[in-house]
This record gives C-alpha cells, structure tokens and sequence, in this order.
C-alpha cells in the first residue's frame, strides 16, 4: 500500500519545533491507462518525504484533488477551482501560524496549478512566506543530472520522469504496459483552451517507456540538492 500520510504525533512537532512546513499538493486525473489516477499526489508526497528526511519541517497530508481541468475528458479525473485551492492553501497557512509555523513549502506534483504561484507570490509580499517547489528550472536540472532522454516539452504527462519516480518508489503501481504507451505531441499551441484530448487519445504525452528506476532516484537525488537554496530563504540562521 502506498503511504501518503504521516504518522507523526503532535509531541513528534513539538519535538522537532520546526519553522517550516512542508505541503504536497498533488492532483487526482487520468494518467493513461497504465499509470494512477493518484499519480501526481505520490510524486508529491515522494520528494516532499524525501525533503524532510533531510531538513527540519513539518510534513503535512497531501492535497489530493486539484485543477485537473484539462483532464476532464477522461472518466476518474475530478477537480476543484483554482479559487477554491488558492482558499484551502491560505487557510492552512493561516491555520499554521496560530501555532508558530509561519513558512510553508507547497510541493508541486502537477503543473497544472497554476494557481500555487499566486497564492506564494500575495503571500510573500511583506517577505518569504510560502513558496512553491519545485519549479521548472530545478525540474530540469533533475532531468539533465538523470541523463533523461526527453525534455520537460516533449515529456508532459505520464511519461519518462513520472514513470521514472514512481518506479524509484512505488514500482507497484504501475501496469503492465506502461513501456509501449508513448506518445509525441510537442505542438500544444491551444492546450489551455482545448484540454489533453485534443492533443492525445490515451492521455499520455512523453515516453514512458524511457522511465526507469535509476532515473528516478537520481531526479530525487537532484532535487533535494536543489531545495538547499529554497530552505535558506524560507529558513534563514
């Protein structure tokens, strides 16, 4: 069974008294046929486990159903408004503070939320508050530090890096099938108007088959190298 939840005690916080709380948010949408509807929750919940094996925050439940509008044509996709996260993320960083913690790390497992950068940018005005990672140009480090054979356009969805991580971790929940599911669709001009389905018939668009569990490791490896800079601002000495 995959495990999403922590099983730290509020003593364990207490303990720990970290400044710095660590927030999944991850999706619930057609990851083709071979890959989870709940994949880009466990590729949050993966790196942010991973983070705070390193560094001292709090790691909090992950956000499970987000903005997968552009999934929606497929059957098991379920969304809420990007207005409706924006209030849930605020109000658990409000919730944090009455107890001390007032940085929070909002760990990115699906591009589609836009909204996070928002919520990070209003939050941070008056200084560092929230921030989101990992952001596009610590995901492509990872991909060049795997060796990965596809870029960040060509490999969009459900394919080489998603396979890659959850092959590092939790091989289990992929299908038989995954290796022979690629699909090139680099031109994307009306994606945000039109939806996936106008681009992919399986809802894959990358190469899966390219995925490994060697890749993966090394894209964990990377960025957690890559959040040192992100927890010295939200966390200076």
């Amino acid at each position: 069974m995959v495990d999403l939840i922590t099983t730290a005690t509020s003593k364990d916080e207490t303990d720990r008294d970290a400044r710095v709380a660590m927030l999944p948010v991850g999706s619930f949408e057609q990851h083709g046929e071979y890959l989870p509807l709940s994949t880009d929750t466990i590729v949050a919940c993966v790196i942010a486990e991973q983070l705070a094996a390193r560094f001292p925050v709090m790691l909090l439940p992950p956000i499970t159903i987000s903005c997968s509008h552009e999934h929606a044509a497929w059957r098991g996709t379920v969304s809420i408004s990007a207005r409706t996260l924006h209030q849930v993320i605020t109000d658990i960083a409000d919730s944090l503070s009455t107890s001390g913690i007032d940085r929070l790390v909002l760990v990115s497992g699906h591009g589609g939320n836009y909204v996070l950068g928002n919520v990070a940018q209003e939050a941070s005005v008056r200084g560092p508050r929230i921030a989101v990672f990992p952001q596009p140009a610590e995901w492509d480090r990872a991909r060049a530090v795997a060796g990965l054979g596809s870029s960040s356009q060509e490999d969009m969805h459900a394919g080489e890096i998603e396979t890659s991580i959850l092959l590092a971790k939790y091989p289990e929940v992929i299908r038989p099938g995954n290796d022979t599911a690629d699909w090139i669709a680099t031109d994307r001009p009306n994606l945000l108007t039109l939806g996936m389905a106008s681009y992919t018939k399986s809802g894959v668009v990358g190469r899966p088959s390219l995925g490994s569990a060697a890749k993966g490791a090394s894209v964990l490896a990377s960025l957690e190298k890559s959040f040192e800079t992100v927890f010295d601002v939200l966390n200076p000495q």
